[in-house]
């Protein structure tokens, strides 16, 4: 089966807005067994649209149609998709009936160019958006179905997940039984993770996938058919016996969520200071909901007298050994982590760049502390030829690493092969 992404608006085709509806659909796709063969975007013109909706319908199975679904003037999708069939645009009775409560119920009077909304081409077949204003529609053209859905990423996803998703399955006699399982790493490449599972026989019906996001690497194990989803957790097993430290979680698709979850409900609470990153450690936890359970409190301490008046970093150790040094990050955990009573703290002090660095201490230098209420573990790692936003985000994910191995009673401090470190120390 093939299927086809097609984005419409101009912001989309001149990068004024990023697709994530592009990436975020392709991923699901995939979750699900399915793959896209391609992805076109076209801009707001009715000759473009029609055009790309006659060509491509000659080729594809399914394609959808993301966008243009709005109510002003330049939201053409549905006009062109009538083009298209050569048939006229009709108003939906049932949907102009939905629309007028939409609004009702939100205490707003509708506008005049909502009703637009309402038409879609005859002999089209409605699709649901349960929490917009927009339906969605499907047509038959050249014996492929076109699947149109509004832009607005919330809507967006939830027609996929209850729509798309199931008349997909249900037009297309999918029923072989697949399973999908993720392991996500830091701190190794793309290429180095594929060498090194290369040795280990792949069973018959399980394809292996791998997905660099920084801060991690997804390598996704993906089984089709019975046979393959029994082979799945022993071969699972070999990759993470071969990959050992690599994997930092399984459950989750970030280290973040996985750290939140092992704090959530544990009784074990945390506080953060931080100098490079900035806030972002901190933000990273507070985006999940229940991380009051665990998080005492979160101190960007930019400056060094923040560093002494806050947190209590001794001014003879910053003269003597800098921001950036071992001693400053173990006297920023160790500060932060007195002054809340937290089980844990966290620190993190660097040379984020592009600008600021020494032959000594150059760009990409950052010092990440971890202590409790019995020692403090330290190490600098170097993140040169990142840039600015990598650094941080890297020194959050080594961070909450060290974090997470202290949780499970293991070594805080691991070796990465992508992120040398260039010094370690146990207070």
């Amino acid at each position: 089966m093939k299927i086809e992404l097609l984005c419409t608006g101009e912001e989309v085709l001149s990068g004024q807005i990023v697709d994530t509806n592009a990436a975020w659909f392709a991923d699901t796709l995939m979750n699900h067994g399915l793959e896209l063969q391609r992805k076109t975007t076209v801009g707001d013109r009715m000759e473009d649209l029609v055009s790309t909706f006659q060509d491509r319908s000659h080729y594809a199975d399914v394609i959808l149609v993301n966008g243009g679904l709005g109510p002003t003037t330049d939201d053409l999708s549905a006009e062109a998709a009538a083009r298209a069939l050569g048939v006229e645009l009709v108003e939906n009775a049932g949907w102009r009936e939905h629309l007028e409560d939409w609004f009702t119920k939100r205490g707003r009077s509708i506008p005049a160019s909502n009703y637009k909304q309402c038409l879609i081409p005859d002999c089209a077949v409605l699709v649901d958006n349960p929490i917009g204003s927009a339906p969605g529609f499907r047509i038959y053209l050249n014996d492929c179905w076109l699947f149109f859905t509004p832009g607005v990423p919330s809507e967006f996803k939830r027609m996929i997940e209850e729509q798309f998703l199931p008349f997909i399955k249900s037009e297309f006699g999918i029923n072989e039984s697949t399973r999908l399982h993720k392991l996500v790493t830091i701190g190794h490449g793309e290429s180095t993770l594929a060498d090194q599972l290369a040795v280990i026989d792949i069973p018959e019906g399980i394809t292996l996938g791998f997905r660099p996001s920084a801060p991690h690497v997804e390598i996704k194990v993906f089984g089709r058919g019975e046979a393959a989803i029994n082979a799945m957790p022993a071969y699972i097993g070999k990759i993470k016996n071969t990959l050992g430290t690599a994997v930092v979680t399984e459950r989750f698709p970030s280290i973040a969520l996985e750290v939140h979850t092992l704090l959530q409900g544990s009784g074990k609470t945390i506080a953060i200071a931080e100098s490079c990153t900035g806030g972002l450690l901190t933000s990273q936890l507070v985006e999940f909901p229940g991380s009051s359970d665990y998080l005492v409190q979160g101190l960007v301490t930019y400056a060094n007298t923040a560093k002494e008046k806050i947190l209590g970093v001794q001014g003879a150790t910053l003269k003597q050994h800098g921001a950036v040094s071992i001693e400053t990050a173990a006297e920023m955990a160790l500060g932060v982590r007195a002054s809340s009573d937290a089980d844990f703290a966290l620190s993190t002090t660097g040379i984020a760049g592009p600008d600021g660095g020494t032959k000594e201490k150059p760009v990409g230098l950052v010092v990440i502390a971890l202590a409790d209420k019995q020692q403090c573990w330290v190490q600098a790692i170097n993140l040169t030829i990142r840039t600015r936003t990598l650094v941080r985000v890297m020194s959050c994910a080594v961070a909450l690493d060290m974090l997470r191995r202290r949780l499970m009673d293991e070594n805080p401090i691991v070796d990465y092969p992508f992120i040398p470190r260039t010094e370690e120390r146990i207070l």
